[in-house]
């Protein structure tokens, strides 16, 4: 006796390849999508960072890490003598170019000598300058000294004043821990120059 063959339905072969050929397209379309999360991931890291980097390059010009604590360098106390203000020129009177009586002008006498008594802060750009700073503490001592001495009291008087003395001192220590920067603007690791103390006698 033949052994019967058995015979599928003639629908049942076109749905076997319906089921793999749905479960193929959904496995390249599961593929391509992960591929494409991939490279967004990779293409997001990369850019975040290229940003970073560039973010920490001007954070460093400008003088430190965006929310890092400042760092001071303390001086030791200077007391100095100021200059004496300078007699006016003498008045030569006569008249005005308007045909007035031109007056004596007025001046406030010199009154002797004028000290300075001042505590110094210096703002710095990192931990690093406060080692360089005292290997060249006699230099800088001696500058500010000089720097401050050849200042009048008037001068010193104003706010104005003082933010030039600050601004003075700044750039003049920076010139001191930067040498090669002679006859132009030295760029340093002082920030800003304070005076928690400032008193003129």
């Amino acid at each position: 006796m033949a052994a019967k063959e058995e015979v599928a339905p003639a629908g049942e072969a076109p749905k076997k390849g319906k089921k793999l050929l749905l479960i193929v397209v959904t496995l390249g379309v599961v593929l391509v999508l992960v591929a494409a999360l991939a490279l967004w991931v990779l293409l997001s890291l990369n850019k975040d960072d290229g940003e970073g980097g560039d973010e920490e390059e001007v954070q460093e010009v400008a003088g430190g890490h965006a929310g890092a604590s400042p760092i001071y360098v303390a001086l030791d106390p200077f007391t100095v003598n100021l200059a004496r203000t300078p007699p006016p020129p003498p008045d030569s009177g006569g008249m005005t170019a308007d045909g007035r009586e031109r007056l004596p002008s007025l001046t406030v006498p010199d009154d002797g000598d004028r000290y300075m008594q001042a505590t110094v802060s210096l703002e710095v750009a990192s931990p690093d300058a406060d080692a360089a700073i005292k290997a060249r503490m006699p230099r800088i001592r001696n500058n500010v000294t000089l720097i401050m001495s050849g200042k009048t009291a008037t001068e010193l008087m104003t706010s104005e004043g003082k933010k030039a003395l600050a601004k003075e001192i700044r750039d003049d220590i920076n010139r001191v821990l930067n040498p090669s920067a002679k006859g132009k603007k030295a760029n340093g690791p002082v920030i800003d120059v304070l005076f928690p103390a400032f008193i003129i006698q």
